[in-house]
């Protein structure tokens, strides 16, 4: 499960481009919080230590008790991260105060683990989703999927519903949704090809 991580962090007056860019070379990184019911607080967190809890982090779905300077602690889950196109850095981070009754919905990185029969007779595995949608309680967020696909032959594939997910987790997508195929060798769709007869040109009438 997802570990909880304490972060700290202060509210902020300063709004507008030139503003935020200036806090950003100080160190901060600007934020919010807002969530159903509570007030929406824009707020700056220090940039090294949000990098670093990144860092060490599986993926972005991330539960923080978020410590906010003069309005005490917030379970929170980060929504949203804003990057910069080009070098990739954090400009802004989203954060929505949850609390541990209510279901979250996140996005969790899928691992396909083992290999499979059909890819060690010569198949080729392709996998068309990295990251499935589910839902859950906070307490219950999974950090990954681990999915074994060491059963898997040339020719099936892997459907949403197919997996074992964690206890009081379950995917929003449909069940039928593939996740991953064994495709045929290479050769072997090109020897289909070659051996596959030409249509018939149609004669002029």
């Amino acid at each position: 499960m997802a570990k909880k991580t304490t972060l700290k962090a202060a509210p902020r007056a300063r709004t507008g481009s030139g503003r935020l860019n200036q806090m950003r070379r100080e160190g901060w990184i600007p934020s919010v919080i807002y969530g159903r019911g509570t007030e929406n607080i824009n707020l700056k967190v220090d940039k090294k230590t949000f990098s670093d809890l990144l860092a060490s982090s599986s993926s972005e779905n991330i539960l923080v008790n978020l410590e906010i300077e003069g309005h005490g602690t917030r379970l929170a889950f980060l929504q949203a991260i804003q990057h910069d196109s080009l070098s990739g850095t954090t400009l802004h981070a989203d954060f929505r105060s949850i609390d541990e009754n209510t279901a979250i919905t996140a996005h969790i990185p899928t691992h396909l683990n083992g290999e499979s029969v059909g890819v060690k007779a010569g198949g080729l595995i392709e996998q068309y989703i990295h990251a499935i949608e589910i839902t859950c309680m906070p307490n219950d967020l999974p950090e990954t999927i681990e999915v074994d696909i060491s059963h898997l032959e040339i020719g099936a594939s892997l459907h949403i519903g197919d997996i074992t997910y964690p206890e009081g987790v379950r995917p929003t997508q449909a069940a039928e949704v593939v996740v991953a195929h064994i495709g045929k060798p290479a050769a072997a769709v090109s020897e289909a090809a070659v051996a596959a007869p030409t249509p018939a040109k149609k004669g002029k009438k």
